[in-house]
């Protein structure tokens, strides 16, 4: 992937990725849909050259969702607008394999590469909260293995409307009438297991021809999507042993595929807490630990253990002693949440704090240097290519990032100081396909 930068990605939440972010003195009023607020926010983002800006979704909401959740933009529309402001980040949207249609998707994706000029990804996901169906014309939500197997063939649907397009269709040729030449538009005529398509997609070739492509699931069928074709992997890993124990086992998986392992940047969720001090930042997580509700904070850790009734627990109850659902929810992350408990003896109000606050991703709380130190360590002992930025709190904690972490990690030679020439898949070191 060219020059062996660490990757920075902003994984943009209106409020910050703290649960209670929300409550604090210091965050924007309407957060999520206060459009000039992300507009900075992006635009911080590209001062401190991040490789990419990312939007989560999701197409399920309810009185106890993230207050990040309840209320925002449809992501693609977002991204339009901040392709828009900025010139060079990553423009990155979450959507759904399991609710899409490939030629909707591909349609939009290619069309936001235009208006960015080639910066464009999609992290593919297969939607995991299980009353999403209900949205959709459905009752239950399709199982954990026919998601990932429909998703795996949404993908190459979309690669190959993508490609229906061939170089130099375009004529345009006043002269003679020749708008296009015909022989190099397709169709596709797939015909799979999940889907129909004739095509050819109603939109001519993008600058990169497909987006960059992340996936970010962690159990074992999404890691295997992952590196057959992913470009980069977004993960969850709450310690550095864990991190270089995916990290090994993703690369291994790319090599079975035929892939390259530097063709994948893996990428997993920080969640730093700065401060001038130690003790600074120390308190400033635990203002935001103190707001955290009981009740609010049980109801964001349900999903990801099996939409189990948590309520039913004194907050006293040793977390590995309740009994979970493994079924149809976030596999990989219990399975995460589930070991830290048990090698740390957490309560379920100890579970329910951190993982409310952080949703299981690694927490570092300390002085710019401290976590510039962390970064640098898992970067070069084998556990990350680059990292997914979880800022607690937008925009003071971002900005503290940009302002005082990134010329750290830039003095050190770890991260770029100038975005490379190009599409996003180019700075990646990516050839356009």
């Amino acid at each position: 992937m060219g020059k062996n930068y660490m990757k920075l990605g902003l994984f943009l939440a209106g409020y910050g990725h703290h649960v209670a972010s929300w409550r604090h003195q210091e965050v924007s009023e309407k957060g999520p849909m206060d459009l000039e607020h992300l507009v900075n926010i992006a635009k911080k983002a590209e001062q401190g050259k991040f490789d990419l800006l990312f939007l989560a979704d999701s197409l399920f909401v309810s009185a106890s969702s993230h207050p990040n959740i309840l209320s925002r933009f449809e992501p693609m529309t977002l991204l339009t607008v901040l392709a828009r402001e900025t010139t060079d980040i990553g423009l990155a949207s979450t959507a759904s394999t399991t609710y899409e249609q490939p030629f909707h998707l591909a349609r939009r994706f290619s069309s936001l590469d235009h208006i960015s000029h080639g910066r464009a990804a999609w992290n593919i996901v297969t939607s995991s909260i299980n009353s999403t169906a209900e949205n959709f014309n459905g009752t239950r939500h399709m199982e954990h293995e026919l998601r990932y197997e429909r998703a795996d063939e949404f993908v190459q649907v979309a690669n190959k409307l993508w490609k229906s397009w061939d170089e130099g269709t375009f004529r345009r040729n006043k002269d003679n009438g020749q708008f296009i030449d015909g022989e190099k538009l397709h169709t596709i005529d797939h015909e799979g297991k999940h889907f129909k398509v004739r095509g050819p997609l109603n939109i001519e070739r993008s600058p990169q021809v497909r987006p960059l492509l992340i996936q970010a699931g962690s159990s074992p069928t999404g890691t295997n999507l992952a590196s057959k074709v992913a470009d980069v992997v977004f993960t969850a890993q709450s310690n550095k042993t864990d991190a270089q124990h995916f990290y090994q086992k993703l690369q291994d998986k790319v090599i079975q595929h035929d892939r390259l392992p530097q063709q994948v940047a893996i990428m997993p969720g920080l969640f730093p807490v700065l401060g001038e001090t130690e003790q600074d930042a120390q308190e400033n997580y635990q203002t935001l630990q103190d707001l955290i509700l009981p009740e609010v904070g049980l109801k964001i850790l349900a999903p990801y253990v099996g939409e189990i009734n948590l309520s039913a627990y004194e907050l006293s109850t040793p977390f590995e002693d309740i009994e979970f659902d493994h079924g149809n929810g976030v596999q990989s992350r219990l399975e995460v949440i589930l070991k830290d408990a048990r090698e740390h003896h957490l309560t379920l109000e100890q579970v329910m704090k951190q993982v409310a606050g952080s949703r299981g991703h690694h927490i570092v709380i300390g002085t710019p240097e401290m976590v510039a130190d962390k970064m640098q360590d898992w970067f070069e002992d084998g556990a990350a290519d680059g990292f997914n930025i979880m800022p607690p709190l937008l925009p003071t904690q971002f900005d503290l990032f940009v302002e005082k972490v990134v010329p750290i990690l830039q003095a050190r030679g770890l991260v770029q100081t100038t975005y490379a020439q190009g599409t996003l898949r180019e700075k990646f070191g990516l050839k356009n396909d």
